[in-house]
């Protein structure tokens, strides 16, 4: 998931919409329930969607603001859902060249850092005081929060 804002007049050569925060979540599967129950748990239901026309988003349109869906030709993704498209080809670029035999069961640790790096990619440098603040703040309860993390944010 990606939340973005439409930009009034674009420059030539950039995306048509600003990215502010990523989300990334494994999920098994694509079905209704899974991607509604997800969208339930980490959008706001005042929240403006924009999908591409797949069936998984059929009951969306019933816990947020809007839900917008169409058919998006092959061109024109980069238009429509472009920071969305950005963020996967990113994600797995660094998967692969960083990481090497990727475990499934520590994937969603992957998205996290990769989301988290993302999301405050504008702190420059006070990105280090401010890790340092959440690391000695951070009270773990290893069972929970190690081996059942399952948000990216």
């Amino acid at each position: 998931m990606a939340e973005s804002k439409t930009v009034e007049n674009p420059k030539p050569g950039k995306k048509p919409k600003k990215v502010r925060y990523l989300k990334m979540k494994v999920i098994n599967d694509l079905k209704a329930d899974t991607i509604t129950k997800n969208v339930k748990e980490h959008v706001e239901s005042t929240a403006d969607l924009t999908t591409d026309d797949s069936t998984s988003y059929t009951k969306l349109k019933e816990h947020v603001h809007s839900h917008t869906a169409s058919v998006v030709p092959h061109e024109e993704l980069p238009n429509v859902l472009p920071w969305v498209h950005t963020a996967i080809s990113n994600a797995k670029r660094q998967l692969l060249g960083v990481y090497y035999k990727v475990k499934p069961e520590y994937l969603q640790y992957y998205l996290n850092q990769f989301c988290y790096k993302f999301n405050r990619r504008y702190f420059g440098e006070n990105q280090f005081d401010r890790l340092l603040i959440a690391a000695v703040s951070y009270a773990p309860d290893f069972k929970s929060r190690i081996y059942n993390r399952n948000y990216c944010g």
